[in-house]
This record gives C-alpha cells, sequence and structure tokens, in this order.
C-alpha cells in the first residue's frame, strides 16, 4: 500500500524506522529486531540505505520479509549522490519486483574517501525526477527543521524542499529534534513558502548517554535546556535514562499530535523494547 494513502484526519498513528544489516553476519539479530518491531503494527515502517548504497540489497530483504510477514506496508530509503543512472535503475527495478511501493528519496551523506569526479545526481530532487520516470512509486523526502547541515541558510534549504516537492515529492520526514517549538516554527515556514504536502515528524527516543553524544555529533541537532537536565540527572544510571529517554519521547509525540500533526516517525534504532514501550504509552491514543 503506498503511504499517502494511508493517512486520515481522523486518526492518529505512528511509524517506525529500522536499519539493515551491515554485513550477513548480523543479519539474523537485525531480521529478529525488525520483525518484532513490525509485529507492533505501526502504519509503516521505513528501512534505510547505507552510504553508497552498501546495504542495499539488504535494504530491500529486509523491507520485503516485514510486508509479507507482518502486511506492514514498507518504505525504502534510496541514495543518490554515489550512485550512477544505471544503478538507481537497477534499484528500482528490484524494489519493484519485491513489491516496494514506497520510496524516501535522500541525496545521501558522501562517503570519506568518495571521488567526486562525474557524477549524474547532486540533489535529491534529481533522484526524485529519476523515479518519476520508472514506474508508479510513493516518493517521499528528508526535510531539517534546525536547516540540513550544507545549505547556507534556512531559506535556501526550505527552496531546495520546494523543489523536491515540484519534482514529485508527497510527504516529507524531518531529520530529528527534541524542541517541538522549532517543528511547529518550521512547519509555518514550509506552508509560507508554499510546501503544503504532510510533514511527519522524526522522533528519536534516546536511551542512554552515549547515545546522545553520537546523535549530537552526525546531526547538529540542538539540545534544550530540560533535555540537558535530564540527561544531567539520568545519564549515568542506564535504567533510569532508558525509561527517562522514554517518557520524553512519549511526551514529544503527544504534544505533536495535541498541536494537530497526526502521524509521527520514530527513529526505532532496531530497539523493539523502546519501540513497544512508546507504543504501550500511546495505547488510547492510537
Amino acid at each position: 500500500m503506498k503511504i499517502r494513502d494511508l493517512f486520515t484526519e481522523d486518526k492518529y498513528s505512528i511509524s517506525f524506522e529500522v536499519f539493515p544489516p551491515k554485513t550477513q553476519d548480523n543479519y539474523e539479530t537485525v531480521e529478529k529486531a525488525t520483525r518484532e518491531i513490525a509485529a507492533l503494527k505501526p502504519e509503516f515502517m521505513s528501512v534505510t540505505y547505507g552510504a553508497g548504497g552498501g546495504t542495499s540489497t539488504y535494504t530491500v530483504s529486509i523491507a520485503r520479509d516485514l510486508q509479507e510477514r507482518h502486511n506492514v506496508p514498507m518504505m525504502a530509503h534510496l541514495t543518490c549522490i554515489t550512485s550512477d543512472r544505471e544503478k538507481i535503475t537497477s534499484q528500482l527495478d528490484l524494489l519493484k519486483e519485491n513489491g516496494i511501493e514506497n520510496i524516501l528519496a535522500l541525496r545521501g551523506d558522501i562517503p570519506e574517501g568518495f571521488e567526486m569526479g562525474e557524477i549524474n545526481y547532486h540533489y535529491a530532487s534529481e533522484l526524485i525526477t529519476e523515479i518519476k520516470k520508472h514506474g508508479d512509486f510513493c516518493i517521499g523526502g528528508a526535510c531539517y527543521p534546525e536547516t540540513h547541515p550544507d545549505a547556507p541558510s534556512q531559506r535556501e534549504d526550505i527552496r531546495h524542499i520546494k523543489e523536491k516537492v515540484d519534482a514529485g515529492c508527497e510527504f516529507l520526514v524531518t531529520q530529528m529534534f527534541f524542541d517541538n517549538n522549532i517543528m511547529y516554527n518550521y512547519l509555518y515556514k514550509l506552508r509560507e513558502a508554499g510546501i503544503l504536502v504532510p510533514v511527519h515528524p522524526g522522533i528519536m527516543p534516546i536511551v542512554n548517554a552515549n547515545q546522545m553524544k553520537r546523535t549530537l555529533k552526525l546531526s547538529g541537532t540542538r539540545l534544550p535546556q530540560r533535555f540537558v537536565q535530564i540527561l544531567d540527572a539520568f545519564g549515568e544510571t542506564k535504567a533510569a535514562m532508558r525509561q527517562a529517554g522514554i517518557a520524553y519521547a512519549t511526551d514529544q509525540i503527544i504534544d505533536l499530535y495535541a498541536n494537530g500533526i497526526r502521524s509521527v516517525h520514530v527513529y526505532s534504532m532496531n530497539n523493539p523494547s523502546v519501540a513497544s514501550a512508546i507504543m504501550q504509552n500511546l495505547s488510547a491514543i492510537l
């Protein structure tokens, strides 16, 4: 089922992102974790795609397995910066063959040491244009409430988001954020720029302090003082930080729902117990 057909104004929903294994050695571990998350019956799930497409085969196999086994609509990530048109066409054919109808179209990070040379795709909007030529996929895109790290300004970043939507992007999923006021302000700016497609806020439950450090290093996301205080108080105690992190993420989601946002995308980090706890916290809402 296509993601564009899933949402209505009369219900709240949640979806989860999972990631494929990097190697065959841990495939079974990842498969088990993702199946447990799919068994929670989220609205849909997304499967990431490694830098340079290194996990592309696993992305498709995990997505196919979850869709067939649990009847959960799946979305496969697809990056383009390191791929030529032949590789993208091959990947689109593979997704089609495996019944995956939804794609999150991304430029992707540039792997360390990658020689740019002559590349076919510079932006996600170019990838979206390419996908539109290859069948009736439902196409999503990424957006950054705190501005893409490569963008010179938020205004320029939003202009590129508009280019993606004009190229055929049907919905957006945000980078993680920890202050909902940033999201509300960003959503207003998107609408002001004429970007009217659905926007799914991305929520990352932080359940240990080391995870927080890695997350900030990779994303550049700012922390509100309220969350800093949680880290200071509970970061050294594993069980306490897990409980506090789940509670904070749940609180963010409830606040988003209460302010008119109907669908939230959770970065699960392949952790079924965290995904399950959040679903339980929202059991009377969803």
